[in-house]
This record gives structure tokens, sequence and C-alpha cells, in this order.
């Protein structure tokens, strides 16, 4: 960024820079509105930093703000502030904005209005720049046109680079008179570099200032308002040298028709197009208008030739249904309306005509050309293509890209190379459409002799470059080659034979009708040209367009690489005949485009930053606490999950098994309480088990952690939002750090590590090579991310890198072996323990049944519910059939306990079929009746009165098939089951892993070996699909 110093005479610059420049130099404090990228304030910003002086002797203060609901109070209580300094009472107060913030604006610049009388002067230099989904951003002068009228604002407008600084300047002037907009086109105007001849310096500012402010404080106290404009624009004229005006015609010297416009590109085009037509002898003419508030008639009126039979108004609405809307007129037409139909100067009043436009429309010479066309002419007319002079004789380039290209700053280098030339005016614009191919950049260069106002693409291009050739299947690109233009396609790995496949047929048939010059550019012939794709961009299409340009040095700083490319030019670019053929190809085209709507002013992040914790000490959480509405503090229970948890107690907590057995399975029973859990037959409790705090401290201690300090990690939701936990909490609670590590996290851990043999045998682990190794360490030696970490002692990486890299914990999901119906207050689980001894001899625990085989009662957990796949029949007297062999048919308990308790107490239900009772599953009391053993599920247990019913006659697990009567609701009892049955003895083989698979296969081949008889066949099935792994479903 030029400092202000620099900053004068001829110089390169944008209308926004100028815009800046008047606004610092002249302001007590610049409050600005804009959008991240519409970059309006990013000079002031700098110039604040670096302590740049003002006009009175200070830095400029400058303060961005948003844009929402009551924008535009905090300027307005500044302003009004009782302990403002009053020595600062004459200072102006700048606004900076683009035109989409006018309307939040709106309420706080009306109370401005109506307490001018005792304000600082106040400027507003708006961008005219609004954005829609549909049609992407567009140049909107018609919201602050409606402002300044309801409100009695001034509003001036630029019509050009050339101007907009002497604007800015006789905007802040006139703030002295009335608040005052300055508004310029924020699109293309204020984006396009150029060279601006007479740019006011610092000096010059300041004395224009000061010079033109002692003539405004002496006018006459008795001029209304527009009185006291005039004799100010007249003051501002004599001390520049210039002859602006209210408004200002240009055209045939007694014109017919007069088209009246507002903004800066349509000035610039207006004012070109009509002296062109009236110079061929057609009675034309224009009026563009600079001071839109006050609307002074007298001016408007004495500038408008006697001669005028018919007055067009070229005036901006929202959109495209109030351009074909009858009912609503511009508001510049109603004031142009009003001021001819009182006027007695006029000897006819001639016909006003509104022509409406909407804020997406762009403009062209062409557009206008047509529009004076159709107002003059009779009939309908044909569309003809019109080119201004001026432009026509200018060099005109135009770079296609997409945006993430390697050579996408290469239009900016050749547009910095060409500005060096004294003798030529270089202007640059770059357009941005983010939905196309991903996001697409078009950079427009034009290069003239003399000044020139093209406000509008490069139509006919003298040079067009192609950087993707996916672009020439979306764009007609070729369309913008004038004839006999030249073309250069970017095609790595070009080869001759692959051209036509290569080259849309669209776009070889325009380049043969054209006779277009086709150049091919490979930039792969060479790794060294590749990484240096930019530079050899730069070259190749200086060598086809300015093959007069033979010192390349501004392009680069290094020597090396530019010598390089320069020298590669022979093998990297080459001319391809156009075979005659071309003329004649055809192929389904889908309609492309003609151009490219610009959308945003920045190229599309493909990439979101990832948002990264940050350690942090016990101030910035004590902060949270004490201001919690300015901080936004919540206290949530678990945010970082995305699904919602409860806080349950552990209410029974009991060994099944012996003590000398070597599986340890429990029972485990939690108290809902007022949790508000509730869940459904078929679902599974998802239990989110911490770490062993034990092992947590050791590993902080290790690694050399302080466990209170605090880490705050970006939430889930909204990665803006920081949720705050101690190193501690982090690691027992959320990070999986004494789990299984994937193959990933040996190649993140990769990137950290200093030693070259560590971090080679880490990326080793964490590619295809090292597959074996990684196996054995992670099934064999079942190592943990802490396992790991001490293993390679220098990859070491802070916390925040470390949580980032280590997979966050996840929940275990276990079968619930109760029915709510039944024990509403309560859930139980029944579990296995799953334990192993590693190579080293270490006996190790499974994370979860670690965690809850050691809960006493009375312990608090955190809880969520998984809804389950299975679906039950709607009505209770519909039957069921659960055709399961496993012993932990818990679904199956549920239901049948579900259902015996509603038939206990009177309710008709439908008999469900099981196939086994699941004996492990159910909550055993042992009774001495007959010396047998009751087997009763803990579940069935309910306050109606008891009922008979059937048990086992032996602890063993039993697939029964059984038909029951039509007629019969009562259960089935296993004394009743056919006698062909397969009892196959055993364990829970729901706690069974797919370790343990081979014992599921032989008790397949046992069930079948029962089975020898085709009309078991079916059984065989059901045995068969019961035995499948309920993870994996694999046999």
């Amino acid at each position: 960024m030029p400092s202000l110093a620099s900053i004068s005479g001829p110089t390169y610059v944008t209308s926004q820079l100028l815009v800046q420049q008047t606004a610092y130099k002249l302001s007590d404090k610049i409050f600005s509105y804009s959008p991240d990228t519409f970059d309006l304030d990013v000079a002031v910003k700098e110039w604040a930093e670096a302590n740049e002086k003002n006009v009175h002797g200070e830095t400029t203060t400058v303060v961005p703000l948003q844009t929402r609901a009551g924008a535009g109070a905090f300027a307005l209580g500044y302003i009004f502030s009782k302990d403002f300094d009053l020595a600062k009472r004459h200072v102006p107060q700048t606004l900076l904005a683009p035109s989409l913030s006018l309307r939040h604006l709106r309420s706080s610049l009306d109370q401005l209005a109506l307490l001018y009388g005792v304000s600082s002067p106040f400027v507003a230099h708006v961008a005219a720049a609004d954005y829609n989904a549909q049609d992407g951003l567009g140049a909107d002068y018609a919201t602050a046109l409606q402002i300044a009228e309801d409100l009695g604002l001034a509003l001036v407008s630029s019509s050009s680079a050339y101007e907009v600084q002497h604007m800015s300047l006789l905007a802040t002037l006139l703030a002295s008179v009335l608040p005052t907009l300055h508004i310029y086109d924020g699109i293309r105007t204020a984006r396009e570099s150029l060279r601006v001849v007479d740019a006011l310096g610092e000096a010059h500012i300041a004395h224009v200032y000061a010079k033109v402010s002692k003539e405004a404080a002496a006018l006459n106290k008795r001029l209304d308002t527009a009185g006291k404009v005039v004799e100010l624009l007249k003051a501002f004229n004599s001390e520049l040298g210039t002859s602006y005006a209210p408004f200002e015609y240009h055209g045939h010297e007694a014109p017919e028709t007069v088209l009246v416009v507002f903004g800066s590109a349509e000035a610039q085009l207006a004012k070109q197009v009509a002296t062109a037509l009236a110079a061929d002898g057609k009675k034309v003419g224009t009026v563009v208008v600079r001071v839109y508030r006050p609307f002074v008639e007298e001016a408007f009126l004495e500038v408008l030739p006697a001669s005028v039979q018919q007055i067009a108004v070229l005036g901006q609405v929202a959109d495209a249904a109030s351009v074909e809307d009858a009912n609503v007129q511009s508001a510049l037409y109603s004031d142009v309306l009003t001021a001819v139909s009182f006027t007695e100067k006029l000897s006819q009043a001639p016909e006003v005509v509104d022509i409406r436009y909407a804020v997406t429309d762009a403009h062209t010479p062409s557009s206008i050309s047509s529009i004076f066309d159709k107002l003059t002419s009779k009939g309908e007319t044909e569309p003809v293509a019109f080119t201004l002079a001026a432009v026509e004789e200018a060099q005109q380039y135009v770079f296609w890209d997409v945006d993430n290209s390697s050579a996408v700053a290469s239009p900016a280098a050749v547009g910095k190379l060409l500005e060096t030339e004294q003798s030529s005016n270089v202007y640059v614009h770059q357009t941005y459409d983010n939905l196309v191919q991903g996001g697409v950049v078009r950079t427009d260069i034009r290069v003239s002799q003399r000044s020139i106002e093209a406000p509008y693409p490069v139509e006919n291009a003298d040079v067009v470059f192609v950087g993707e050739e996916k672009l020439l299947k979306e764009i007609a690109i070729v369309k913008g080659v004038k004839a006999g233009g030249k073309l250069i396609v970017r095609l790595p790995s070009f080869k001759e034979d692959e051209l036509e496949k290569r080259i849309p047929a669209a776009a070889q048939k325009e380049i043969q009708e054209k006779n277009v010059e086709l150049y091919v550019l490979d930039t792969s012939s060479s790794p060294a040209l590749e990484k240096e794709a930019r530079l050899v961009v730069d070259v190749a299409f200086l060598r086809v367009a300015r093959a007069d340009i033979t010192k390349f040095d501004s392009l680069s700083t290094d020597q090396d690489a530019l010598t390089e490319a320069v020298n590669a030019l022979d093998q990297s670019v080459r001319k391809v005949e156009v075979p005659a053929t071309w003329a004649e190809a055809e192929g389904a085209v889908a309609p492309l485009v003609d151009s490219v709507k610009p959308n945003s002013f920045v190229a599309f992040q493909k990439e979101e930053e990832e948002e990264s914790s940050s350690l942090e000490n016990w101030q910035s959480a004590a902060k949270g606490f004490a201001f919690k509405e300015a901080y936004g503090t919540q206290n949530q229970l678990r945010p970082d999950l995305t699904v919602k948890t409860y806080t349950i107690k552990v209410k029974e907590n009991r060994r099944l098994t012996p003590t000398n057995y070597d599986r340890n399975i429990f029972h485990i029973e939690f108290d809902l309480g007022d949790s508000g859990l509730t869940y459904n037959i078929g679902e599974a409790l998802g239990i989110h088990a911490d770490n062993d705090p034990e092992q947590v401290l050791q590993f902080i201690l290790a690694y050399g952690l302080n466990a209170d300090d605090l880490v705050q990690v970006p939430s889930r939701e909204d990665p803006a939002v920081l949720e705050t936990r101690t190193v501690y909490q982090s690691l027992v609670q959320n990070v999986d750090i004494l789990g299984k590590p994937p193959k990933r996290f040996f190649e993140s851990l990769a990137q950290f590590a200093t030693d070259e043999e560590e971090k080679k045998k880490l990326e080793r682990l964490g590619s295809k090579e090292g597959a074996d190794e990684f196996k054995r360490l992670t099934e064999e030696d079942t190592v943990t991310y802490v396992d790991v970490l001490d293993m390679f002692k220098s990859a070491h990486p802070d916390f925040s890198d470390l949580v980032r890299i280590v997979d966050p914990l996840k929940r275990r999901e276990y079968s619930i072996a109760s029915a709510q119906a039944v024990t509403p207050n309560s859930v139980t689980l029944m579990i296995v323990v799953v334990n192993w001894v590693d190579t080293k001899g270490r006996t190790r625990y499974g994370h979860a049944t670690r965690y809850l085989s050691g809960l006493a009662p009375g312990a608090t957990i955190t809880a969520s519910v998984k809804p389950s796949v299975m679906k039950l029949p709607v009505k209770d007297t519909a039957p069921s059939l659960w055709p399961v062999l496993v012993p932990v048919s818990l679904p199956s308990a549920r239901s049948s306990s579900t259902a015996l308790c509603r038939r206990r107490r009177a309710r008709r239900s439908a008999p469900s079929f099981s196939t086994s009772v699941p004996a492990t599953s159910a909550r055993s009391t042992s009774t001495a009746r007959s010396g047998r053993r009751t087997s009763t599920p803990a579940s069935s247990r309910c306050s109606a009165p008891p009922s008979r019913a059937t048990s086992p006659r032996r602890s063993t697990f039993r697939i029964a098939c059984a038909r029951p009567s039509p007629t019969s609701s009562r259960p089935i009892s296993r004394r009743r089951a056919p006698s062909t049955s397969a009892v196959l003895p055993g364990p829970c083989l729901m706690s069974l892993p797919c370790s343990r698979r081979p014992l599921l296969l032989r008790l397949r081949g046992a069930a079948a070996r029962l089975t020898p008889a085709r009309r078991l066949r079916g059984l065989r099935r059901m045995v068969a699909m019961s035995l499948r792994c309920t993870k994996c479903m694999s046999l």
C-alpha cells in the first residue's frame, strides 16, 4: 500500500485509494462499514497504524464497524457526546460504506439530518455495490437516491477515477452546509487500476480545503441550501481551475433527443456515445447529473437545449421485476418530469420517457447506442455493435484462468511491467465469478497512448490467454477475440494428435471463422518450468503479444528462474496451424455463457482454515464467568458431542460370574431420576466413558504439561465459539489419548519429528510399505497414542497440535437389558469386561468396560441413546417372531417382558415367539422347588398380580420352532416345542468379539449336523442367521 506522501502527480492508483486518501487527510474520525472482501478501508487502516498525520496535524482514527440493525448509532453517539472535544467541532467526520449498508444506516442518518445544526460536518463516501444470490454484484445507486430524497441529504456522484478525488473533496466541503453522500461505482470504476496524471498531493488537498472552507463560511446566510451549493461549487472550480456543474451537457448543439443519466459507468458511456453520434450528424445529447441533491431545477433547465423534443431518463430501479412493472418509476425520472412540467423556459414541454434498468444490469457502448437508436427511430431497430474510437485504438488483452491456478498472478505482473512505459496508459481490472468451475478470474488489460474511459469488459481483444482448457467448454472465450487476433491456450503435456480432442468443437469452428492465430503453452516440459509457471506464462504472453519487449527484469527478483523461463520459450510455446476442417466442426455443445458475472471481489476460499486450540491461563476463563453477556458464556453438558446427552447415576453394579472365573460378566443398573432419558425397545445406551485418570496424570507429567492449564477448543457447531476446559479434563473426557492410533496419526506425527530416523520410521508406518509393522504394533502389541509418543521422543507436538491429530473419544453402545414400560426409572445393562495380555505381559482392558466395571453406586456418568433400526409392530395385537440363537437376545427379552407385563395388566396383546430365553440377560433368582433352578427375567417383574410362568428344564440354549394356535394368546412353553430342537450349550455368544469367530463356526457346524433331514432346512437357515456377528454381519 503506498504512503500518503507518494500519492501525487502522475501515478497508478484506483478510485478507492483516492477516496481513502481524501477521507484520511480531512477527517477527525473515519467510521468504516466495509465488509471483509470489499476492502473499502484497507489504506486508511494502514495509514492510521503508521501514524500518518491529517491536515489538522493529528492521526485520523479509523473505527471499523459492522453492518447490522441500528448501524450508525456509534458514530451518532460520538458526534453528539457530552464530552465531545469542541475544538474539533468543525472537523469533518467521515463514513466509508457500500450502498448495501445504507438501509441499516437510514435511522441514524435521519437523526443526524434533524440535529445537523449542532453537529460536526458529516460526509459519507458510498461505494455503489450490492449483492444478491441470483445476479451477483451490482452498482446500486437507487438506494442512495431514495435516502437522499427522503432525508434531505446532499448527494454527489463521481463519473470516473479522474474526478473521484475532486468529488471526494467537494463532498467534504459541502458537508459544512448539509450532510452529504458521495457515491461512485464500487464494482468496476473503484477497482480498476489506471494512471491519474493530476492526482492531488497532501499539501494541495490541505490548501484547497482551507481556502474553499473560508469562502464557504463567508457565504450569504440568506441563501437557501441550493444557492449555497451552487456558490460553493463556483469557488471550488475557481480554486482548481475546473468546470464542474450540477448538470453537464454533452452532444449535438441542437438536439432533439436528450438522455439524462446518473452514475459512474452510465455517465462515462453516455457522454462518449452521444458525442460520437453527434459527430455523425445525429441530433442527440446527454445530460450527466453530478449533484442530484439538492436538485437545482434552474441549473438543469439551463443546460437543457431549447430544441429538445424528447427527454429520456436512464433511471435505476431495484430489480428486473420493477423494470417490467409499469407502475414503478425511477427516482430520477420523477425529478426530471417535475422540472420540465413546471417551467416556462421551454416553448413546448418535451416528452419525458422513463427507461428503467435493474441494479445488476451492466452497460456497454452498444447498449447505450441502442437506447439512442430506439429513441430516434420510429420503428423497431436491430441492435448494432458500437465501438468507441479511443478504445478501438488501444491494445486490449484478456486473461482467463481458474482462481487456484499457479499462474493466477500473471496478469498483474504483466500489467506492472507495461506500466513502466512512460508513454502508455495501462488499465487493469479483475472480475471474479466463484460459481463457474469452482472459481474463475478474468483480467482485462488495456494499453493506450492517451487516457480513455472504458468502464466495461474488453469485447474485441487482440490477445486472449486461457490458463485452464476446461473453461473453453463453458464460456464463449473465442467470441471475445477480434478477427485476426491471437489465442494462447495452456495445455500441459501437449501432443499434436490430441489438439482436436482438447479444443471443443464450438471453439474450433470460431477460431477458423475469425482467422485466429492459435498458440499452445506447455509448462510441463520441465519440472522447473512447472514450478515457475507464473514466470513462464508472463514471458510467453509477452512474446506473443508484445514481441518488442525484451527486458523482463521487473517480473521477478529471482533472475536465475527468470533466465530459465526465457530460455525455455522455444520449447514451451509453439504456434499451431489451424486445420481447415475446423470450419465444419460440429458436436453436441451445451449453451456457452458470453462472459462471467462478478459475484465476489476475491478468489473463492476452497480450504477453510482449521481453528486450532490454544492454551490459556485461568484469567481467560475468569473473564468468561465475570462477563457472561459479553463473552456469551454458557454451561453445557458435553457441548463437544453432536448427540443429546444425559447425566444418570449408578444404582447397582454387581458381578455375576464367580471371582475365580476367567471372565467378568457384570450387571449394572442406572437410576434415570429426572434426567429425562427415555428409550424404546431395540435401542442401545451410549456410554461416554472417561480415560483412566491415573494413566492420564502419568502422561501429563511425562509430557511436561500442566494439568490445570486451560485449553480453548473450537466448538463443533460453530468454530468461532471456543469451549474452555483444563488440560486434565480434555485428556480424561475428550481426547482418546489411551486409545488405538490409526495410520494417519503416524503420518501427522512425522511432521513434528526432529530426528531424521524417527521421522522416516513414522512416515513408513503411515505408508503402504509399513503395513506389516503397523499391523504388528496395533494388533499384537496393541499400542496406544501414549505408547507411540513414548517410542518417538523427538516427535513432541504442542498440546494444541496434539489434540488436533489425536482422535476424540467415541461413545460405546450397549444393548439395553430392560424395558422402560416395566422399569420406567432405571435402565439395565449386562456387560462382559474386555481384557487381554499384550506382548509385554501387561494386562489391558477395554476402554468402556474398564470404566463401567469400576463405577460405584451413586457415581454419575454421561450417557446418550442410539435409536434402533428395528421396527416393531404399531399394534400390540400383531404377532412378532424373534429368530435369534444368542443368549443375550436383549430386544427379544425386552419385548417379551413388555408383553408379559401388559397381559398381567389384562391388556390384550399378540403372542411373541422367541427361539431362546436369554439366560445371561436374565436376573436370576434361585429358589428350592423340587431341586430345580428357576430363572426369571428381571424385566418381567411387574406391579400386576403374578401369574404362572414357564421355565426351562436346564440352563442351556435351545432353538425351538413351534406354530401357535391361531386362537391362543398364551406364551409357548419350551415343553410344548417339537422334539426336533437343537440344544447348543455354551457361553454368551453376543459377548464374543469378531476374533472369536472360530467358536461361532463350530457352533454353526454342530447345529447343521443335528439337522440331516430336509424338513429341518428352514431350521438350519434360522441357526445360520442367528450366528451372524452383530457388528460385521459375517458368519
